[in-house]
């Protein structure tokens, strides 16, 4: 559930915390890997929905291309998380992006992903000029969200 009341801009990134609930862990209280990637999926959705300005598509949507994962350290049940998303590279129809999961100040995933952008069959598409815009080194910030738990 997003608060726009309480979202801030950060230059050039976008934060968005979230809850270890029990659905996450194994059964010894661990994050399971394969749950970091969904953490990661969300943030991303929820950044480009602010760029997007509210909306979930523009007539492209986004398929991982390539996904590189570091895991550094696990995260437990009932901690806090942030996963932090910076657009590192546009291109005509895909983006990179660095994200990374952290636990306060402490780096736990650290995540390169490979974005294509796709038309709604599926094939390859052009960034629409908004949101490429809303994407490039002019964006001046993109909206955070906090106090999500």
């Amino acid at each position: 559930m997003r608060n726009t009341a309480i979202a801030r801009r950060a230059v050039g990134s976008h934060r968005f915390p979230i809850r270890v609930y029990y659905e996450d862990t194994d059964s010894g209280g661990v994050v399971y890997y394969a749950n970091y990637l969904k953490f990661a999926e969300r943030a991303r959705t929820e950044m480009l929905r602010d760029l997007r300005n509210g909306e979930v598509s523009d007539g492209v949507a986004f398929v991982v291309r390539h996904c590189t994962a570091d895991f550094v350290k696990p995260a437990r049940l009932d901690d806090l998380l942030d996963v932090e998303t910076a657009v590192e590279e546009v291109g005509s129809a895909s983006l990179v992006v660095d994200q990374r999961i952290r636990r306060g100040a402490t780096d736990l995933v650290h995540l390169v992903v490979r974005l294509a952008a796709v038309d709604p069959a599926g094939r390859p598409a052009r960034l629409p000029p908004p949101l490429k815009a809303a994407l490039g080194p002019e964006r001046g910030g993109i909206a955070s969200h906090e106090g999500r738990k």
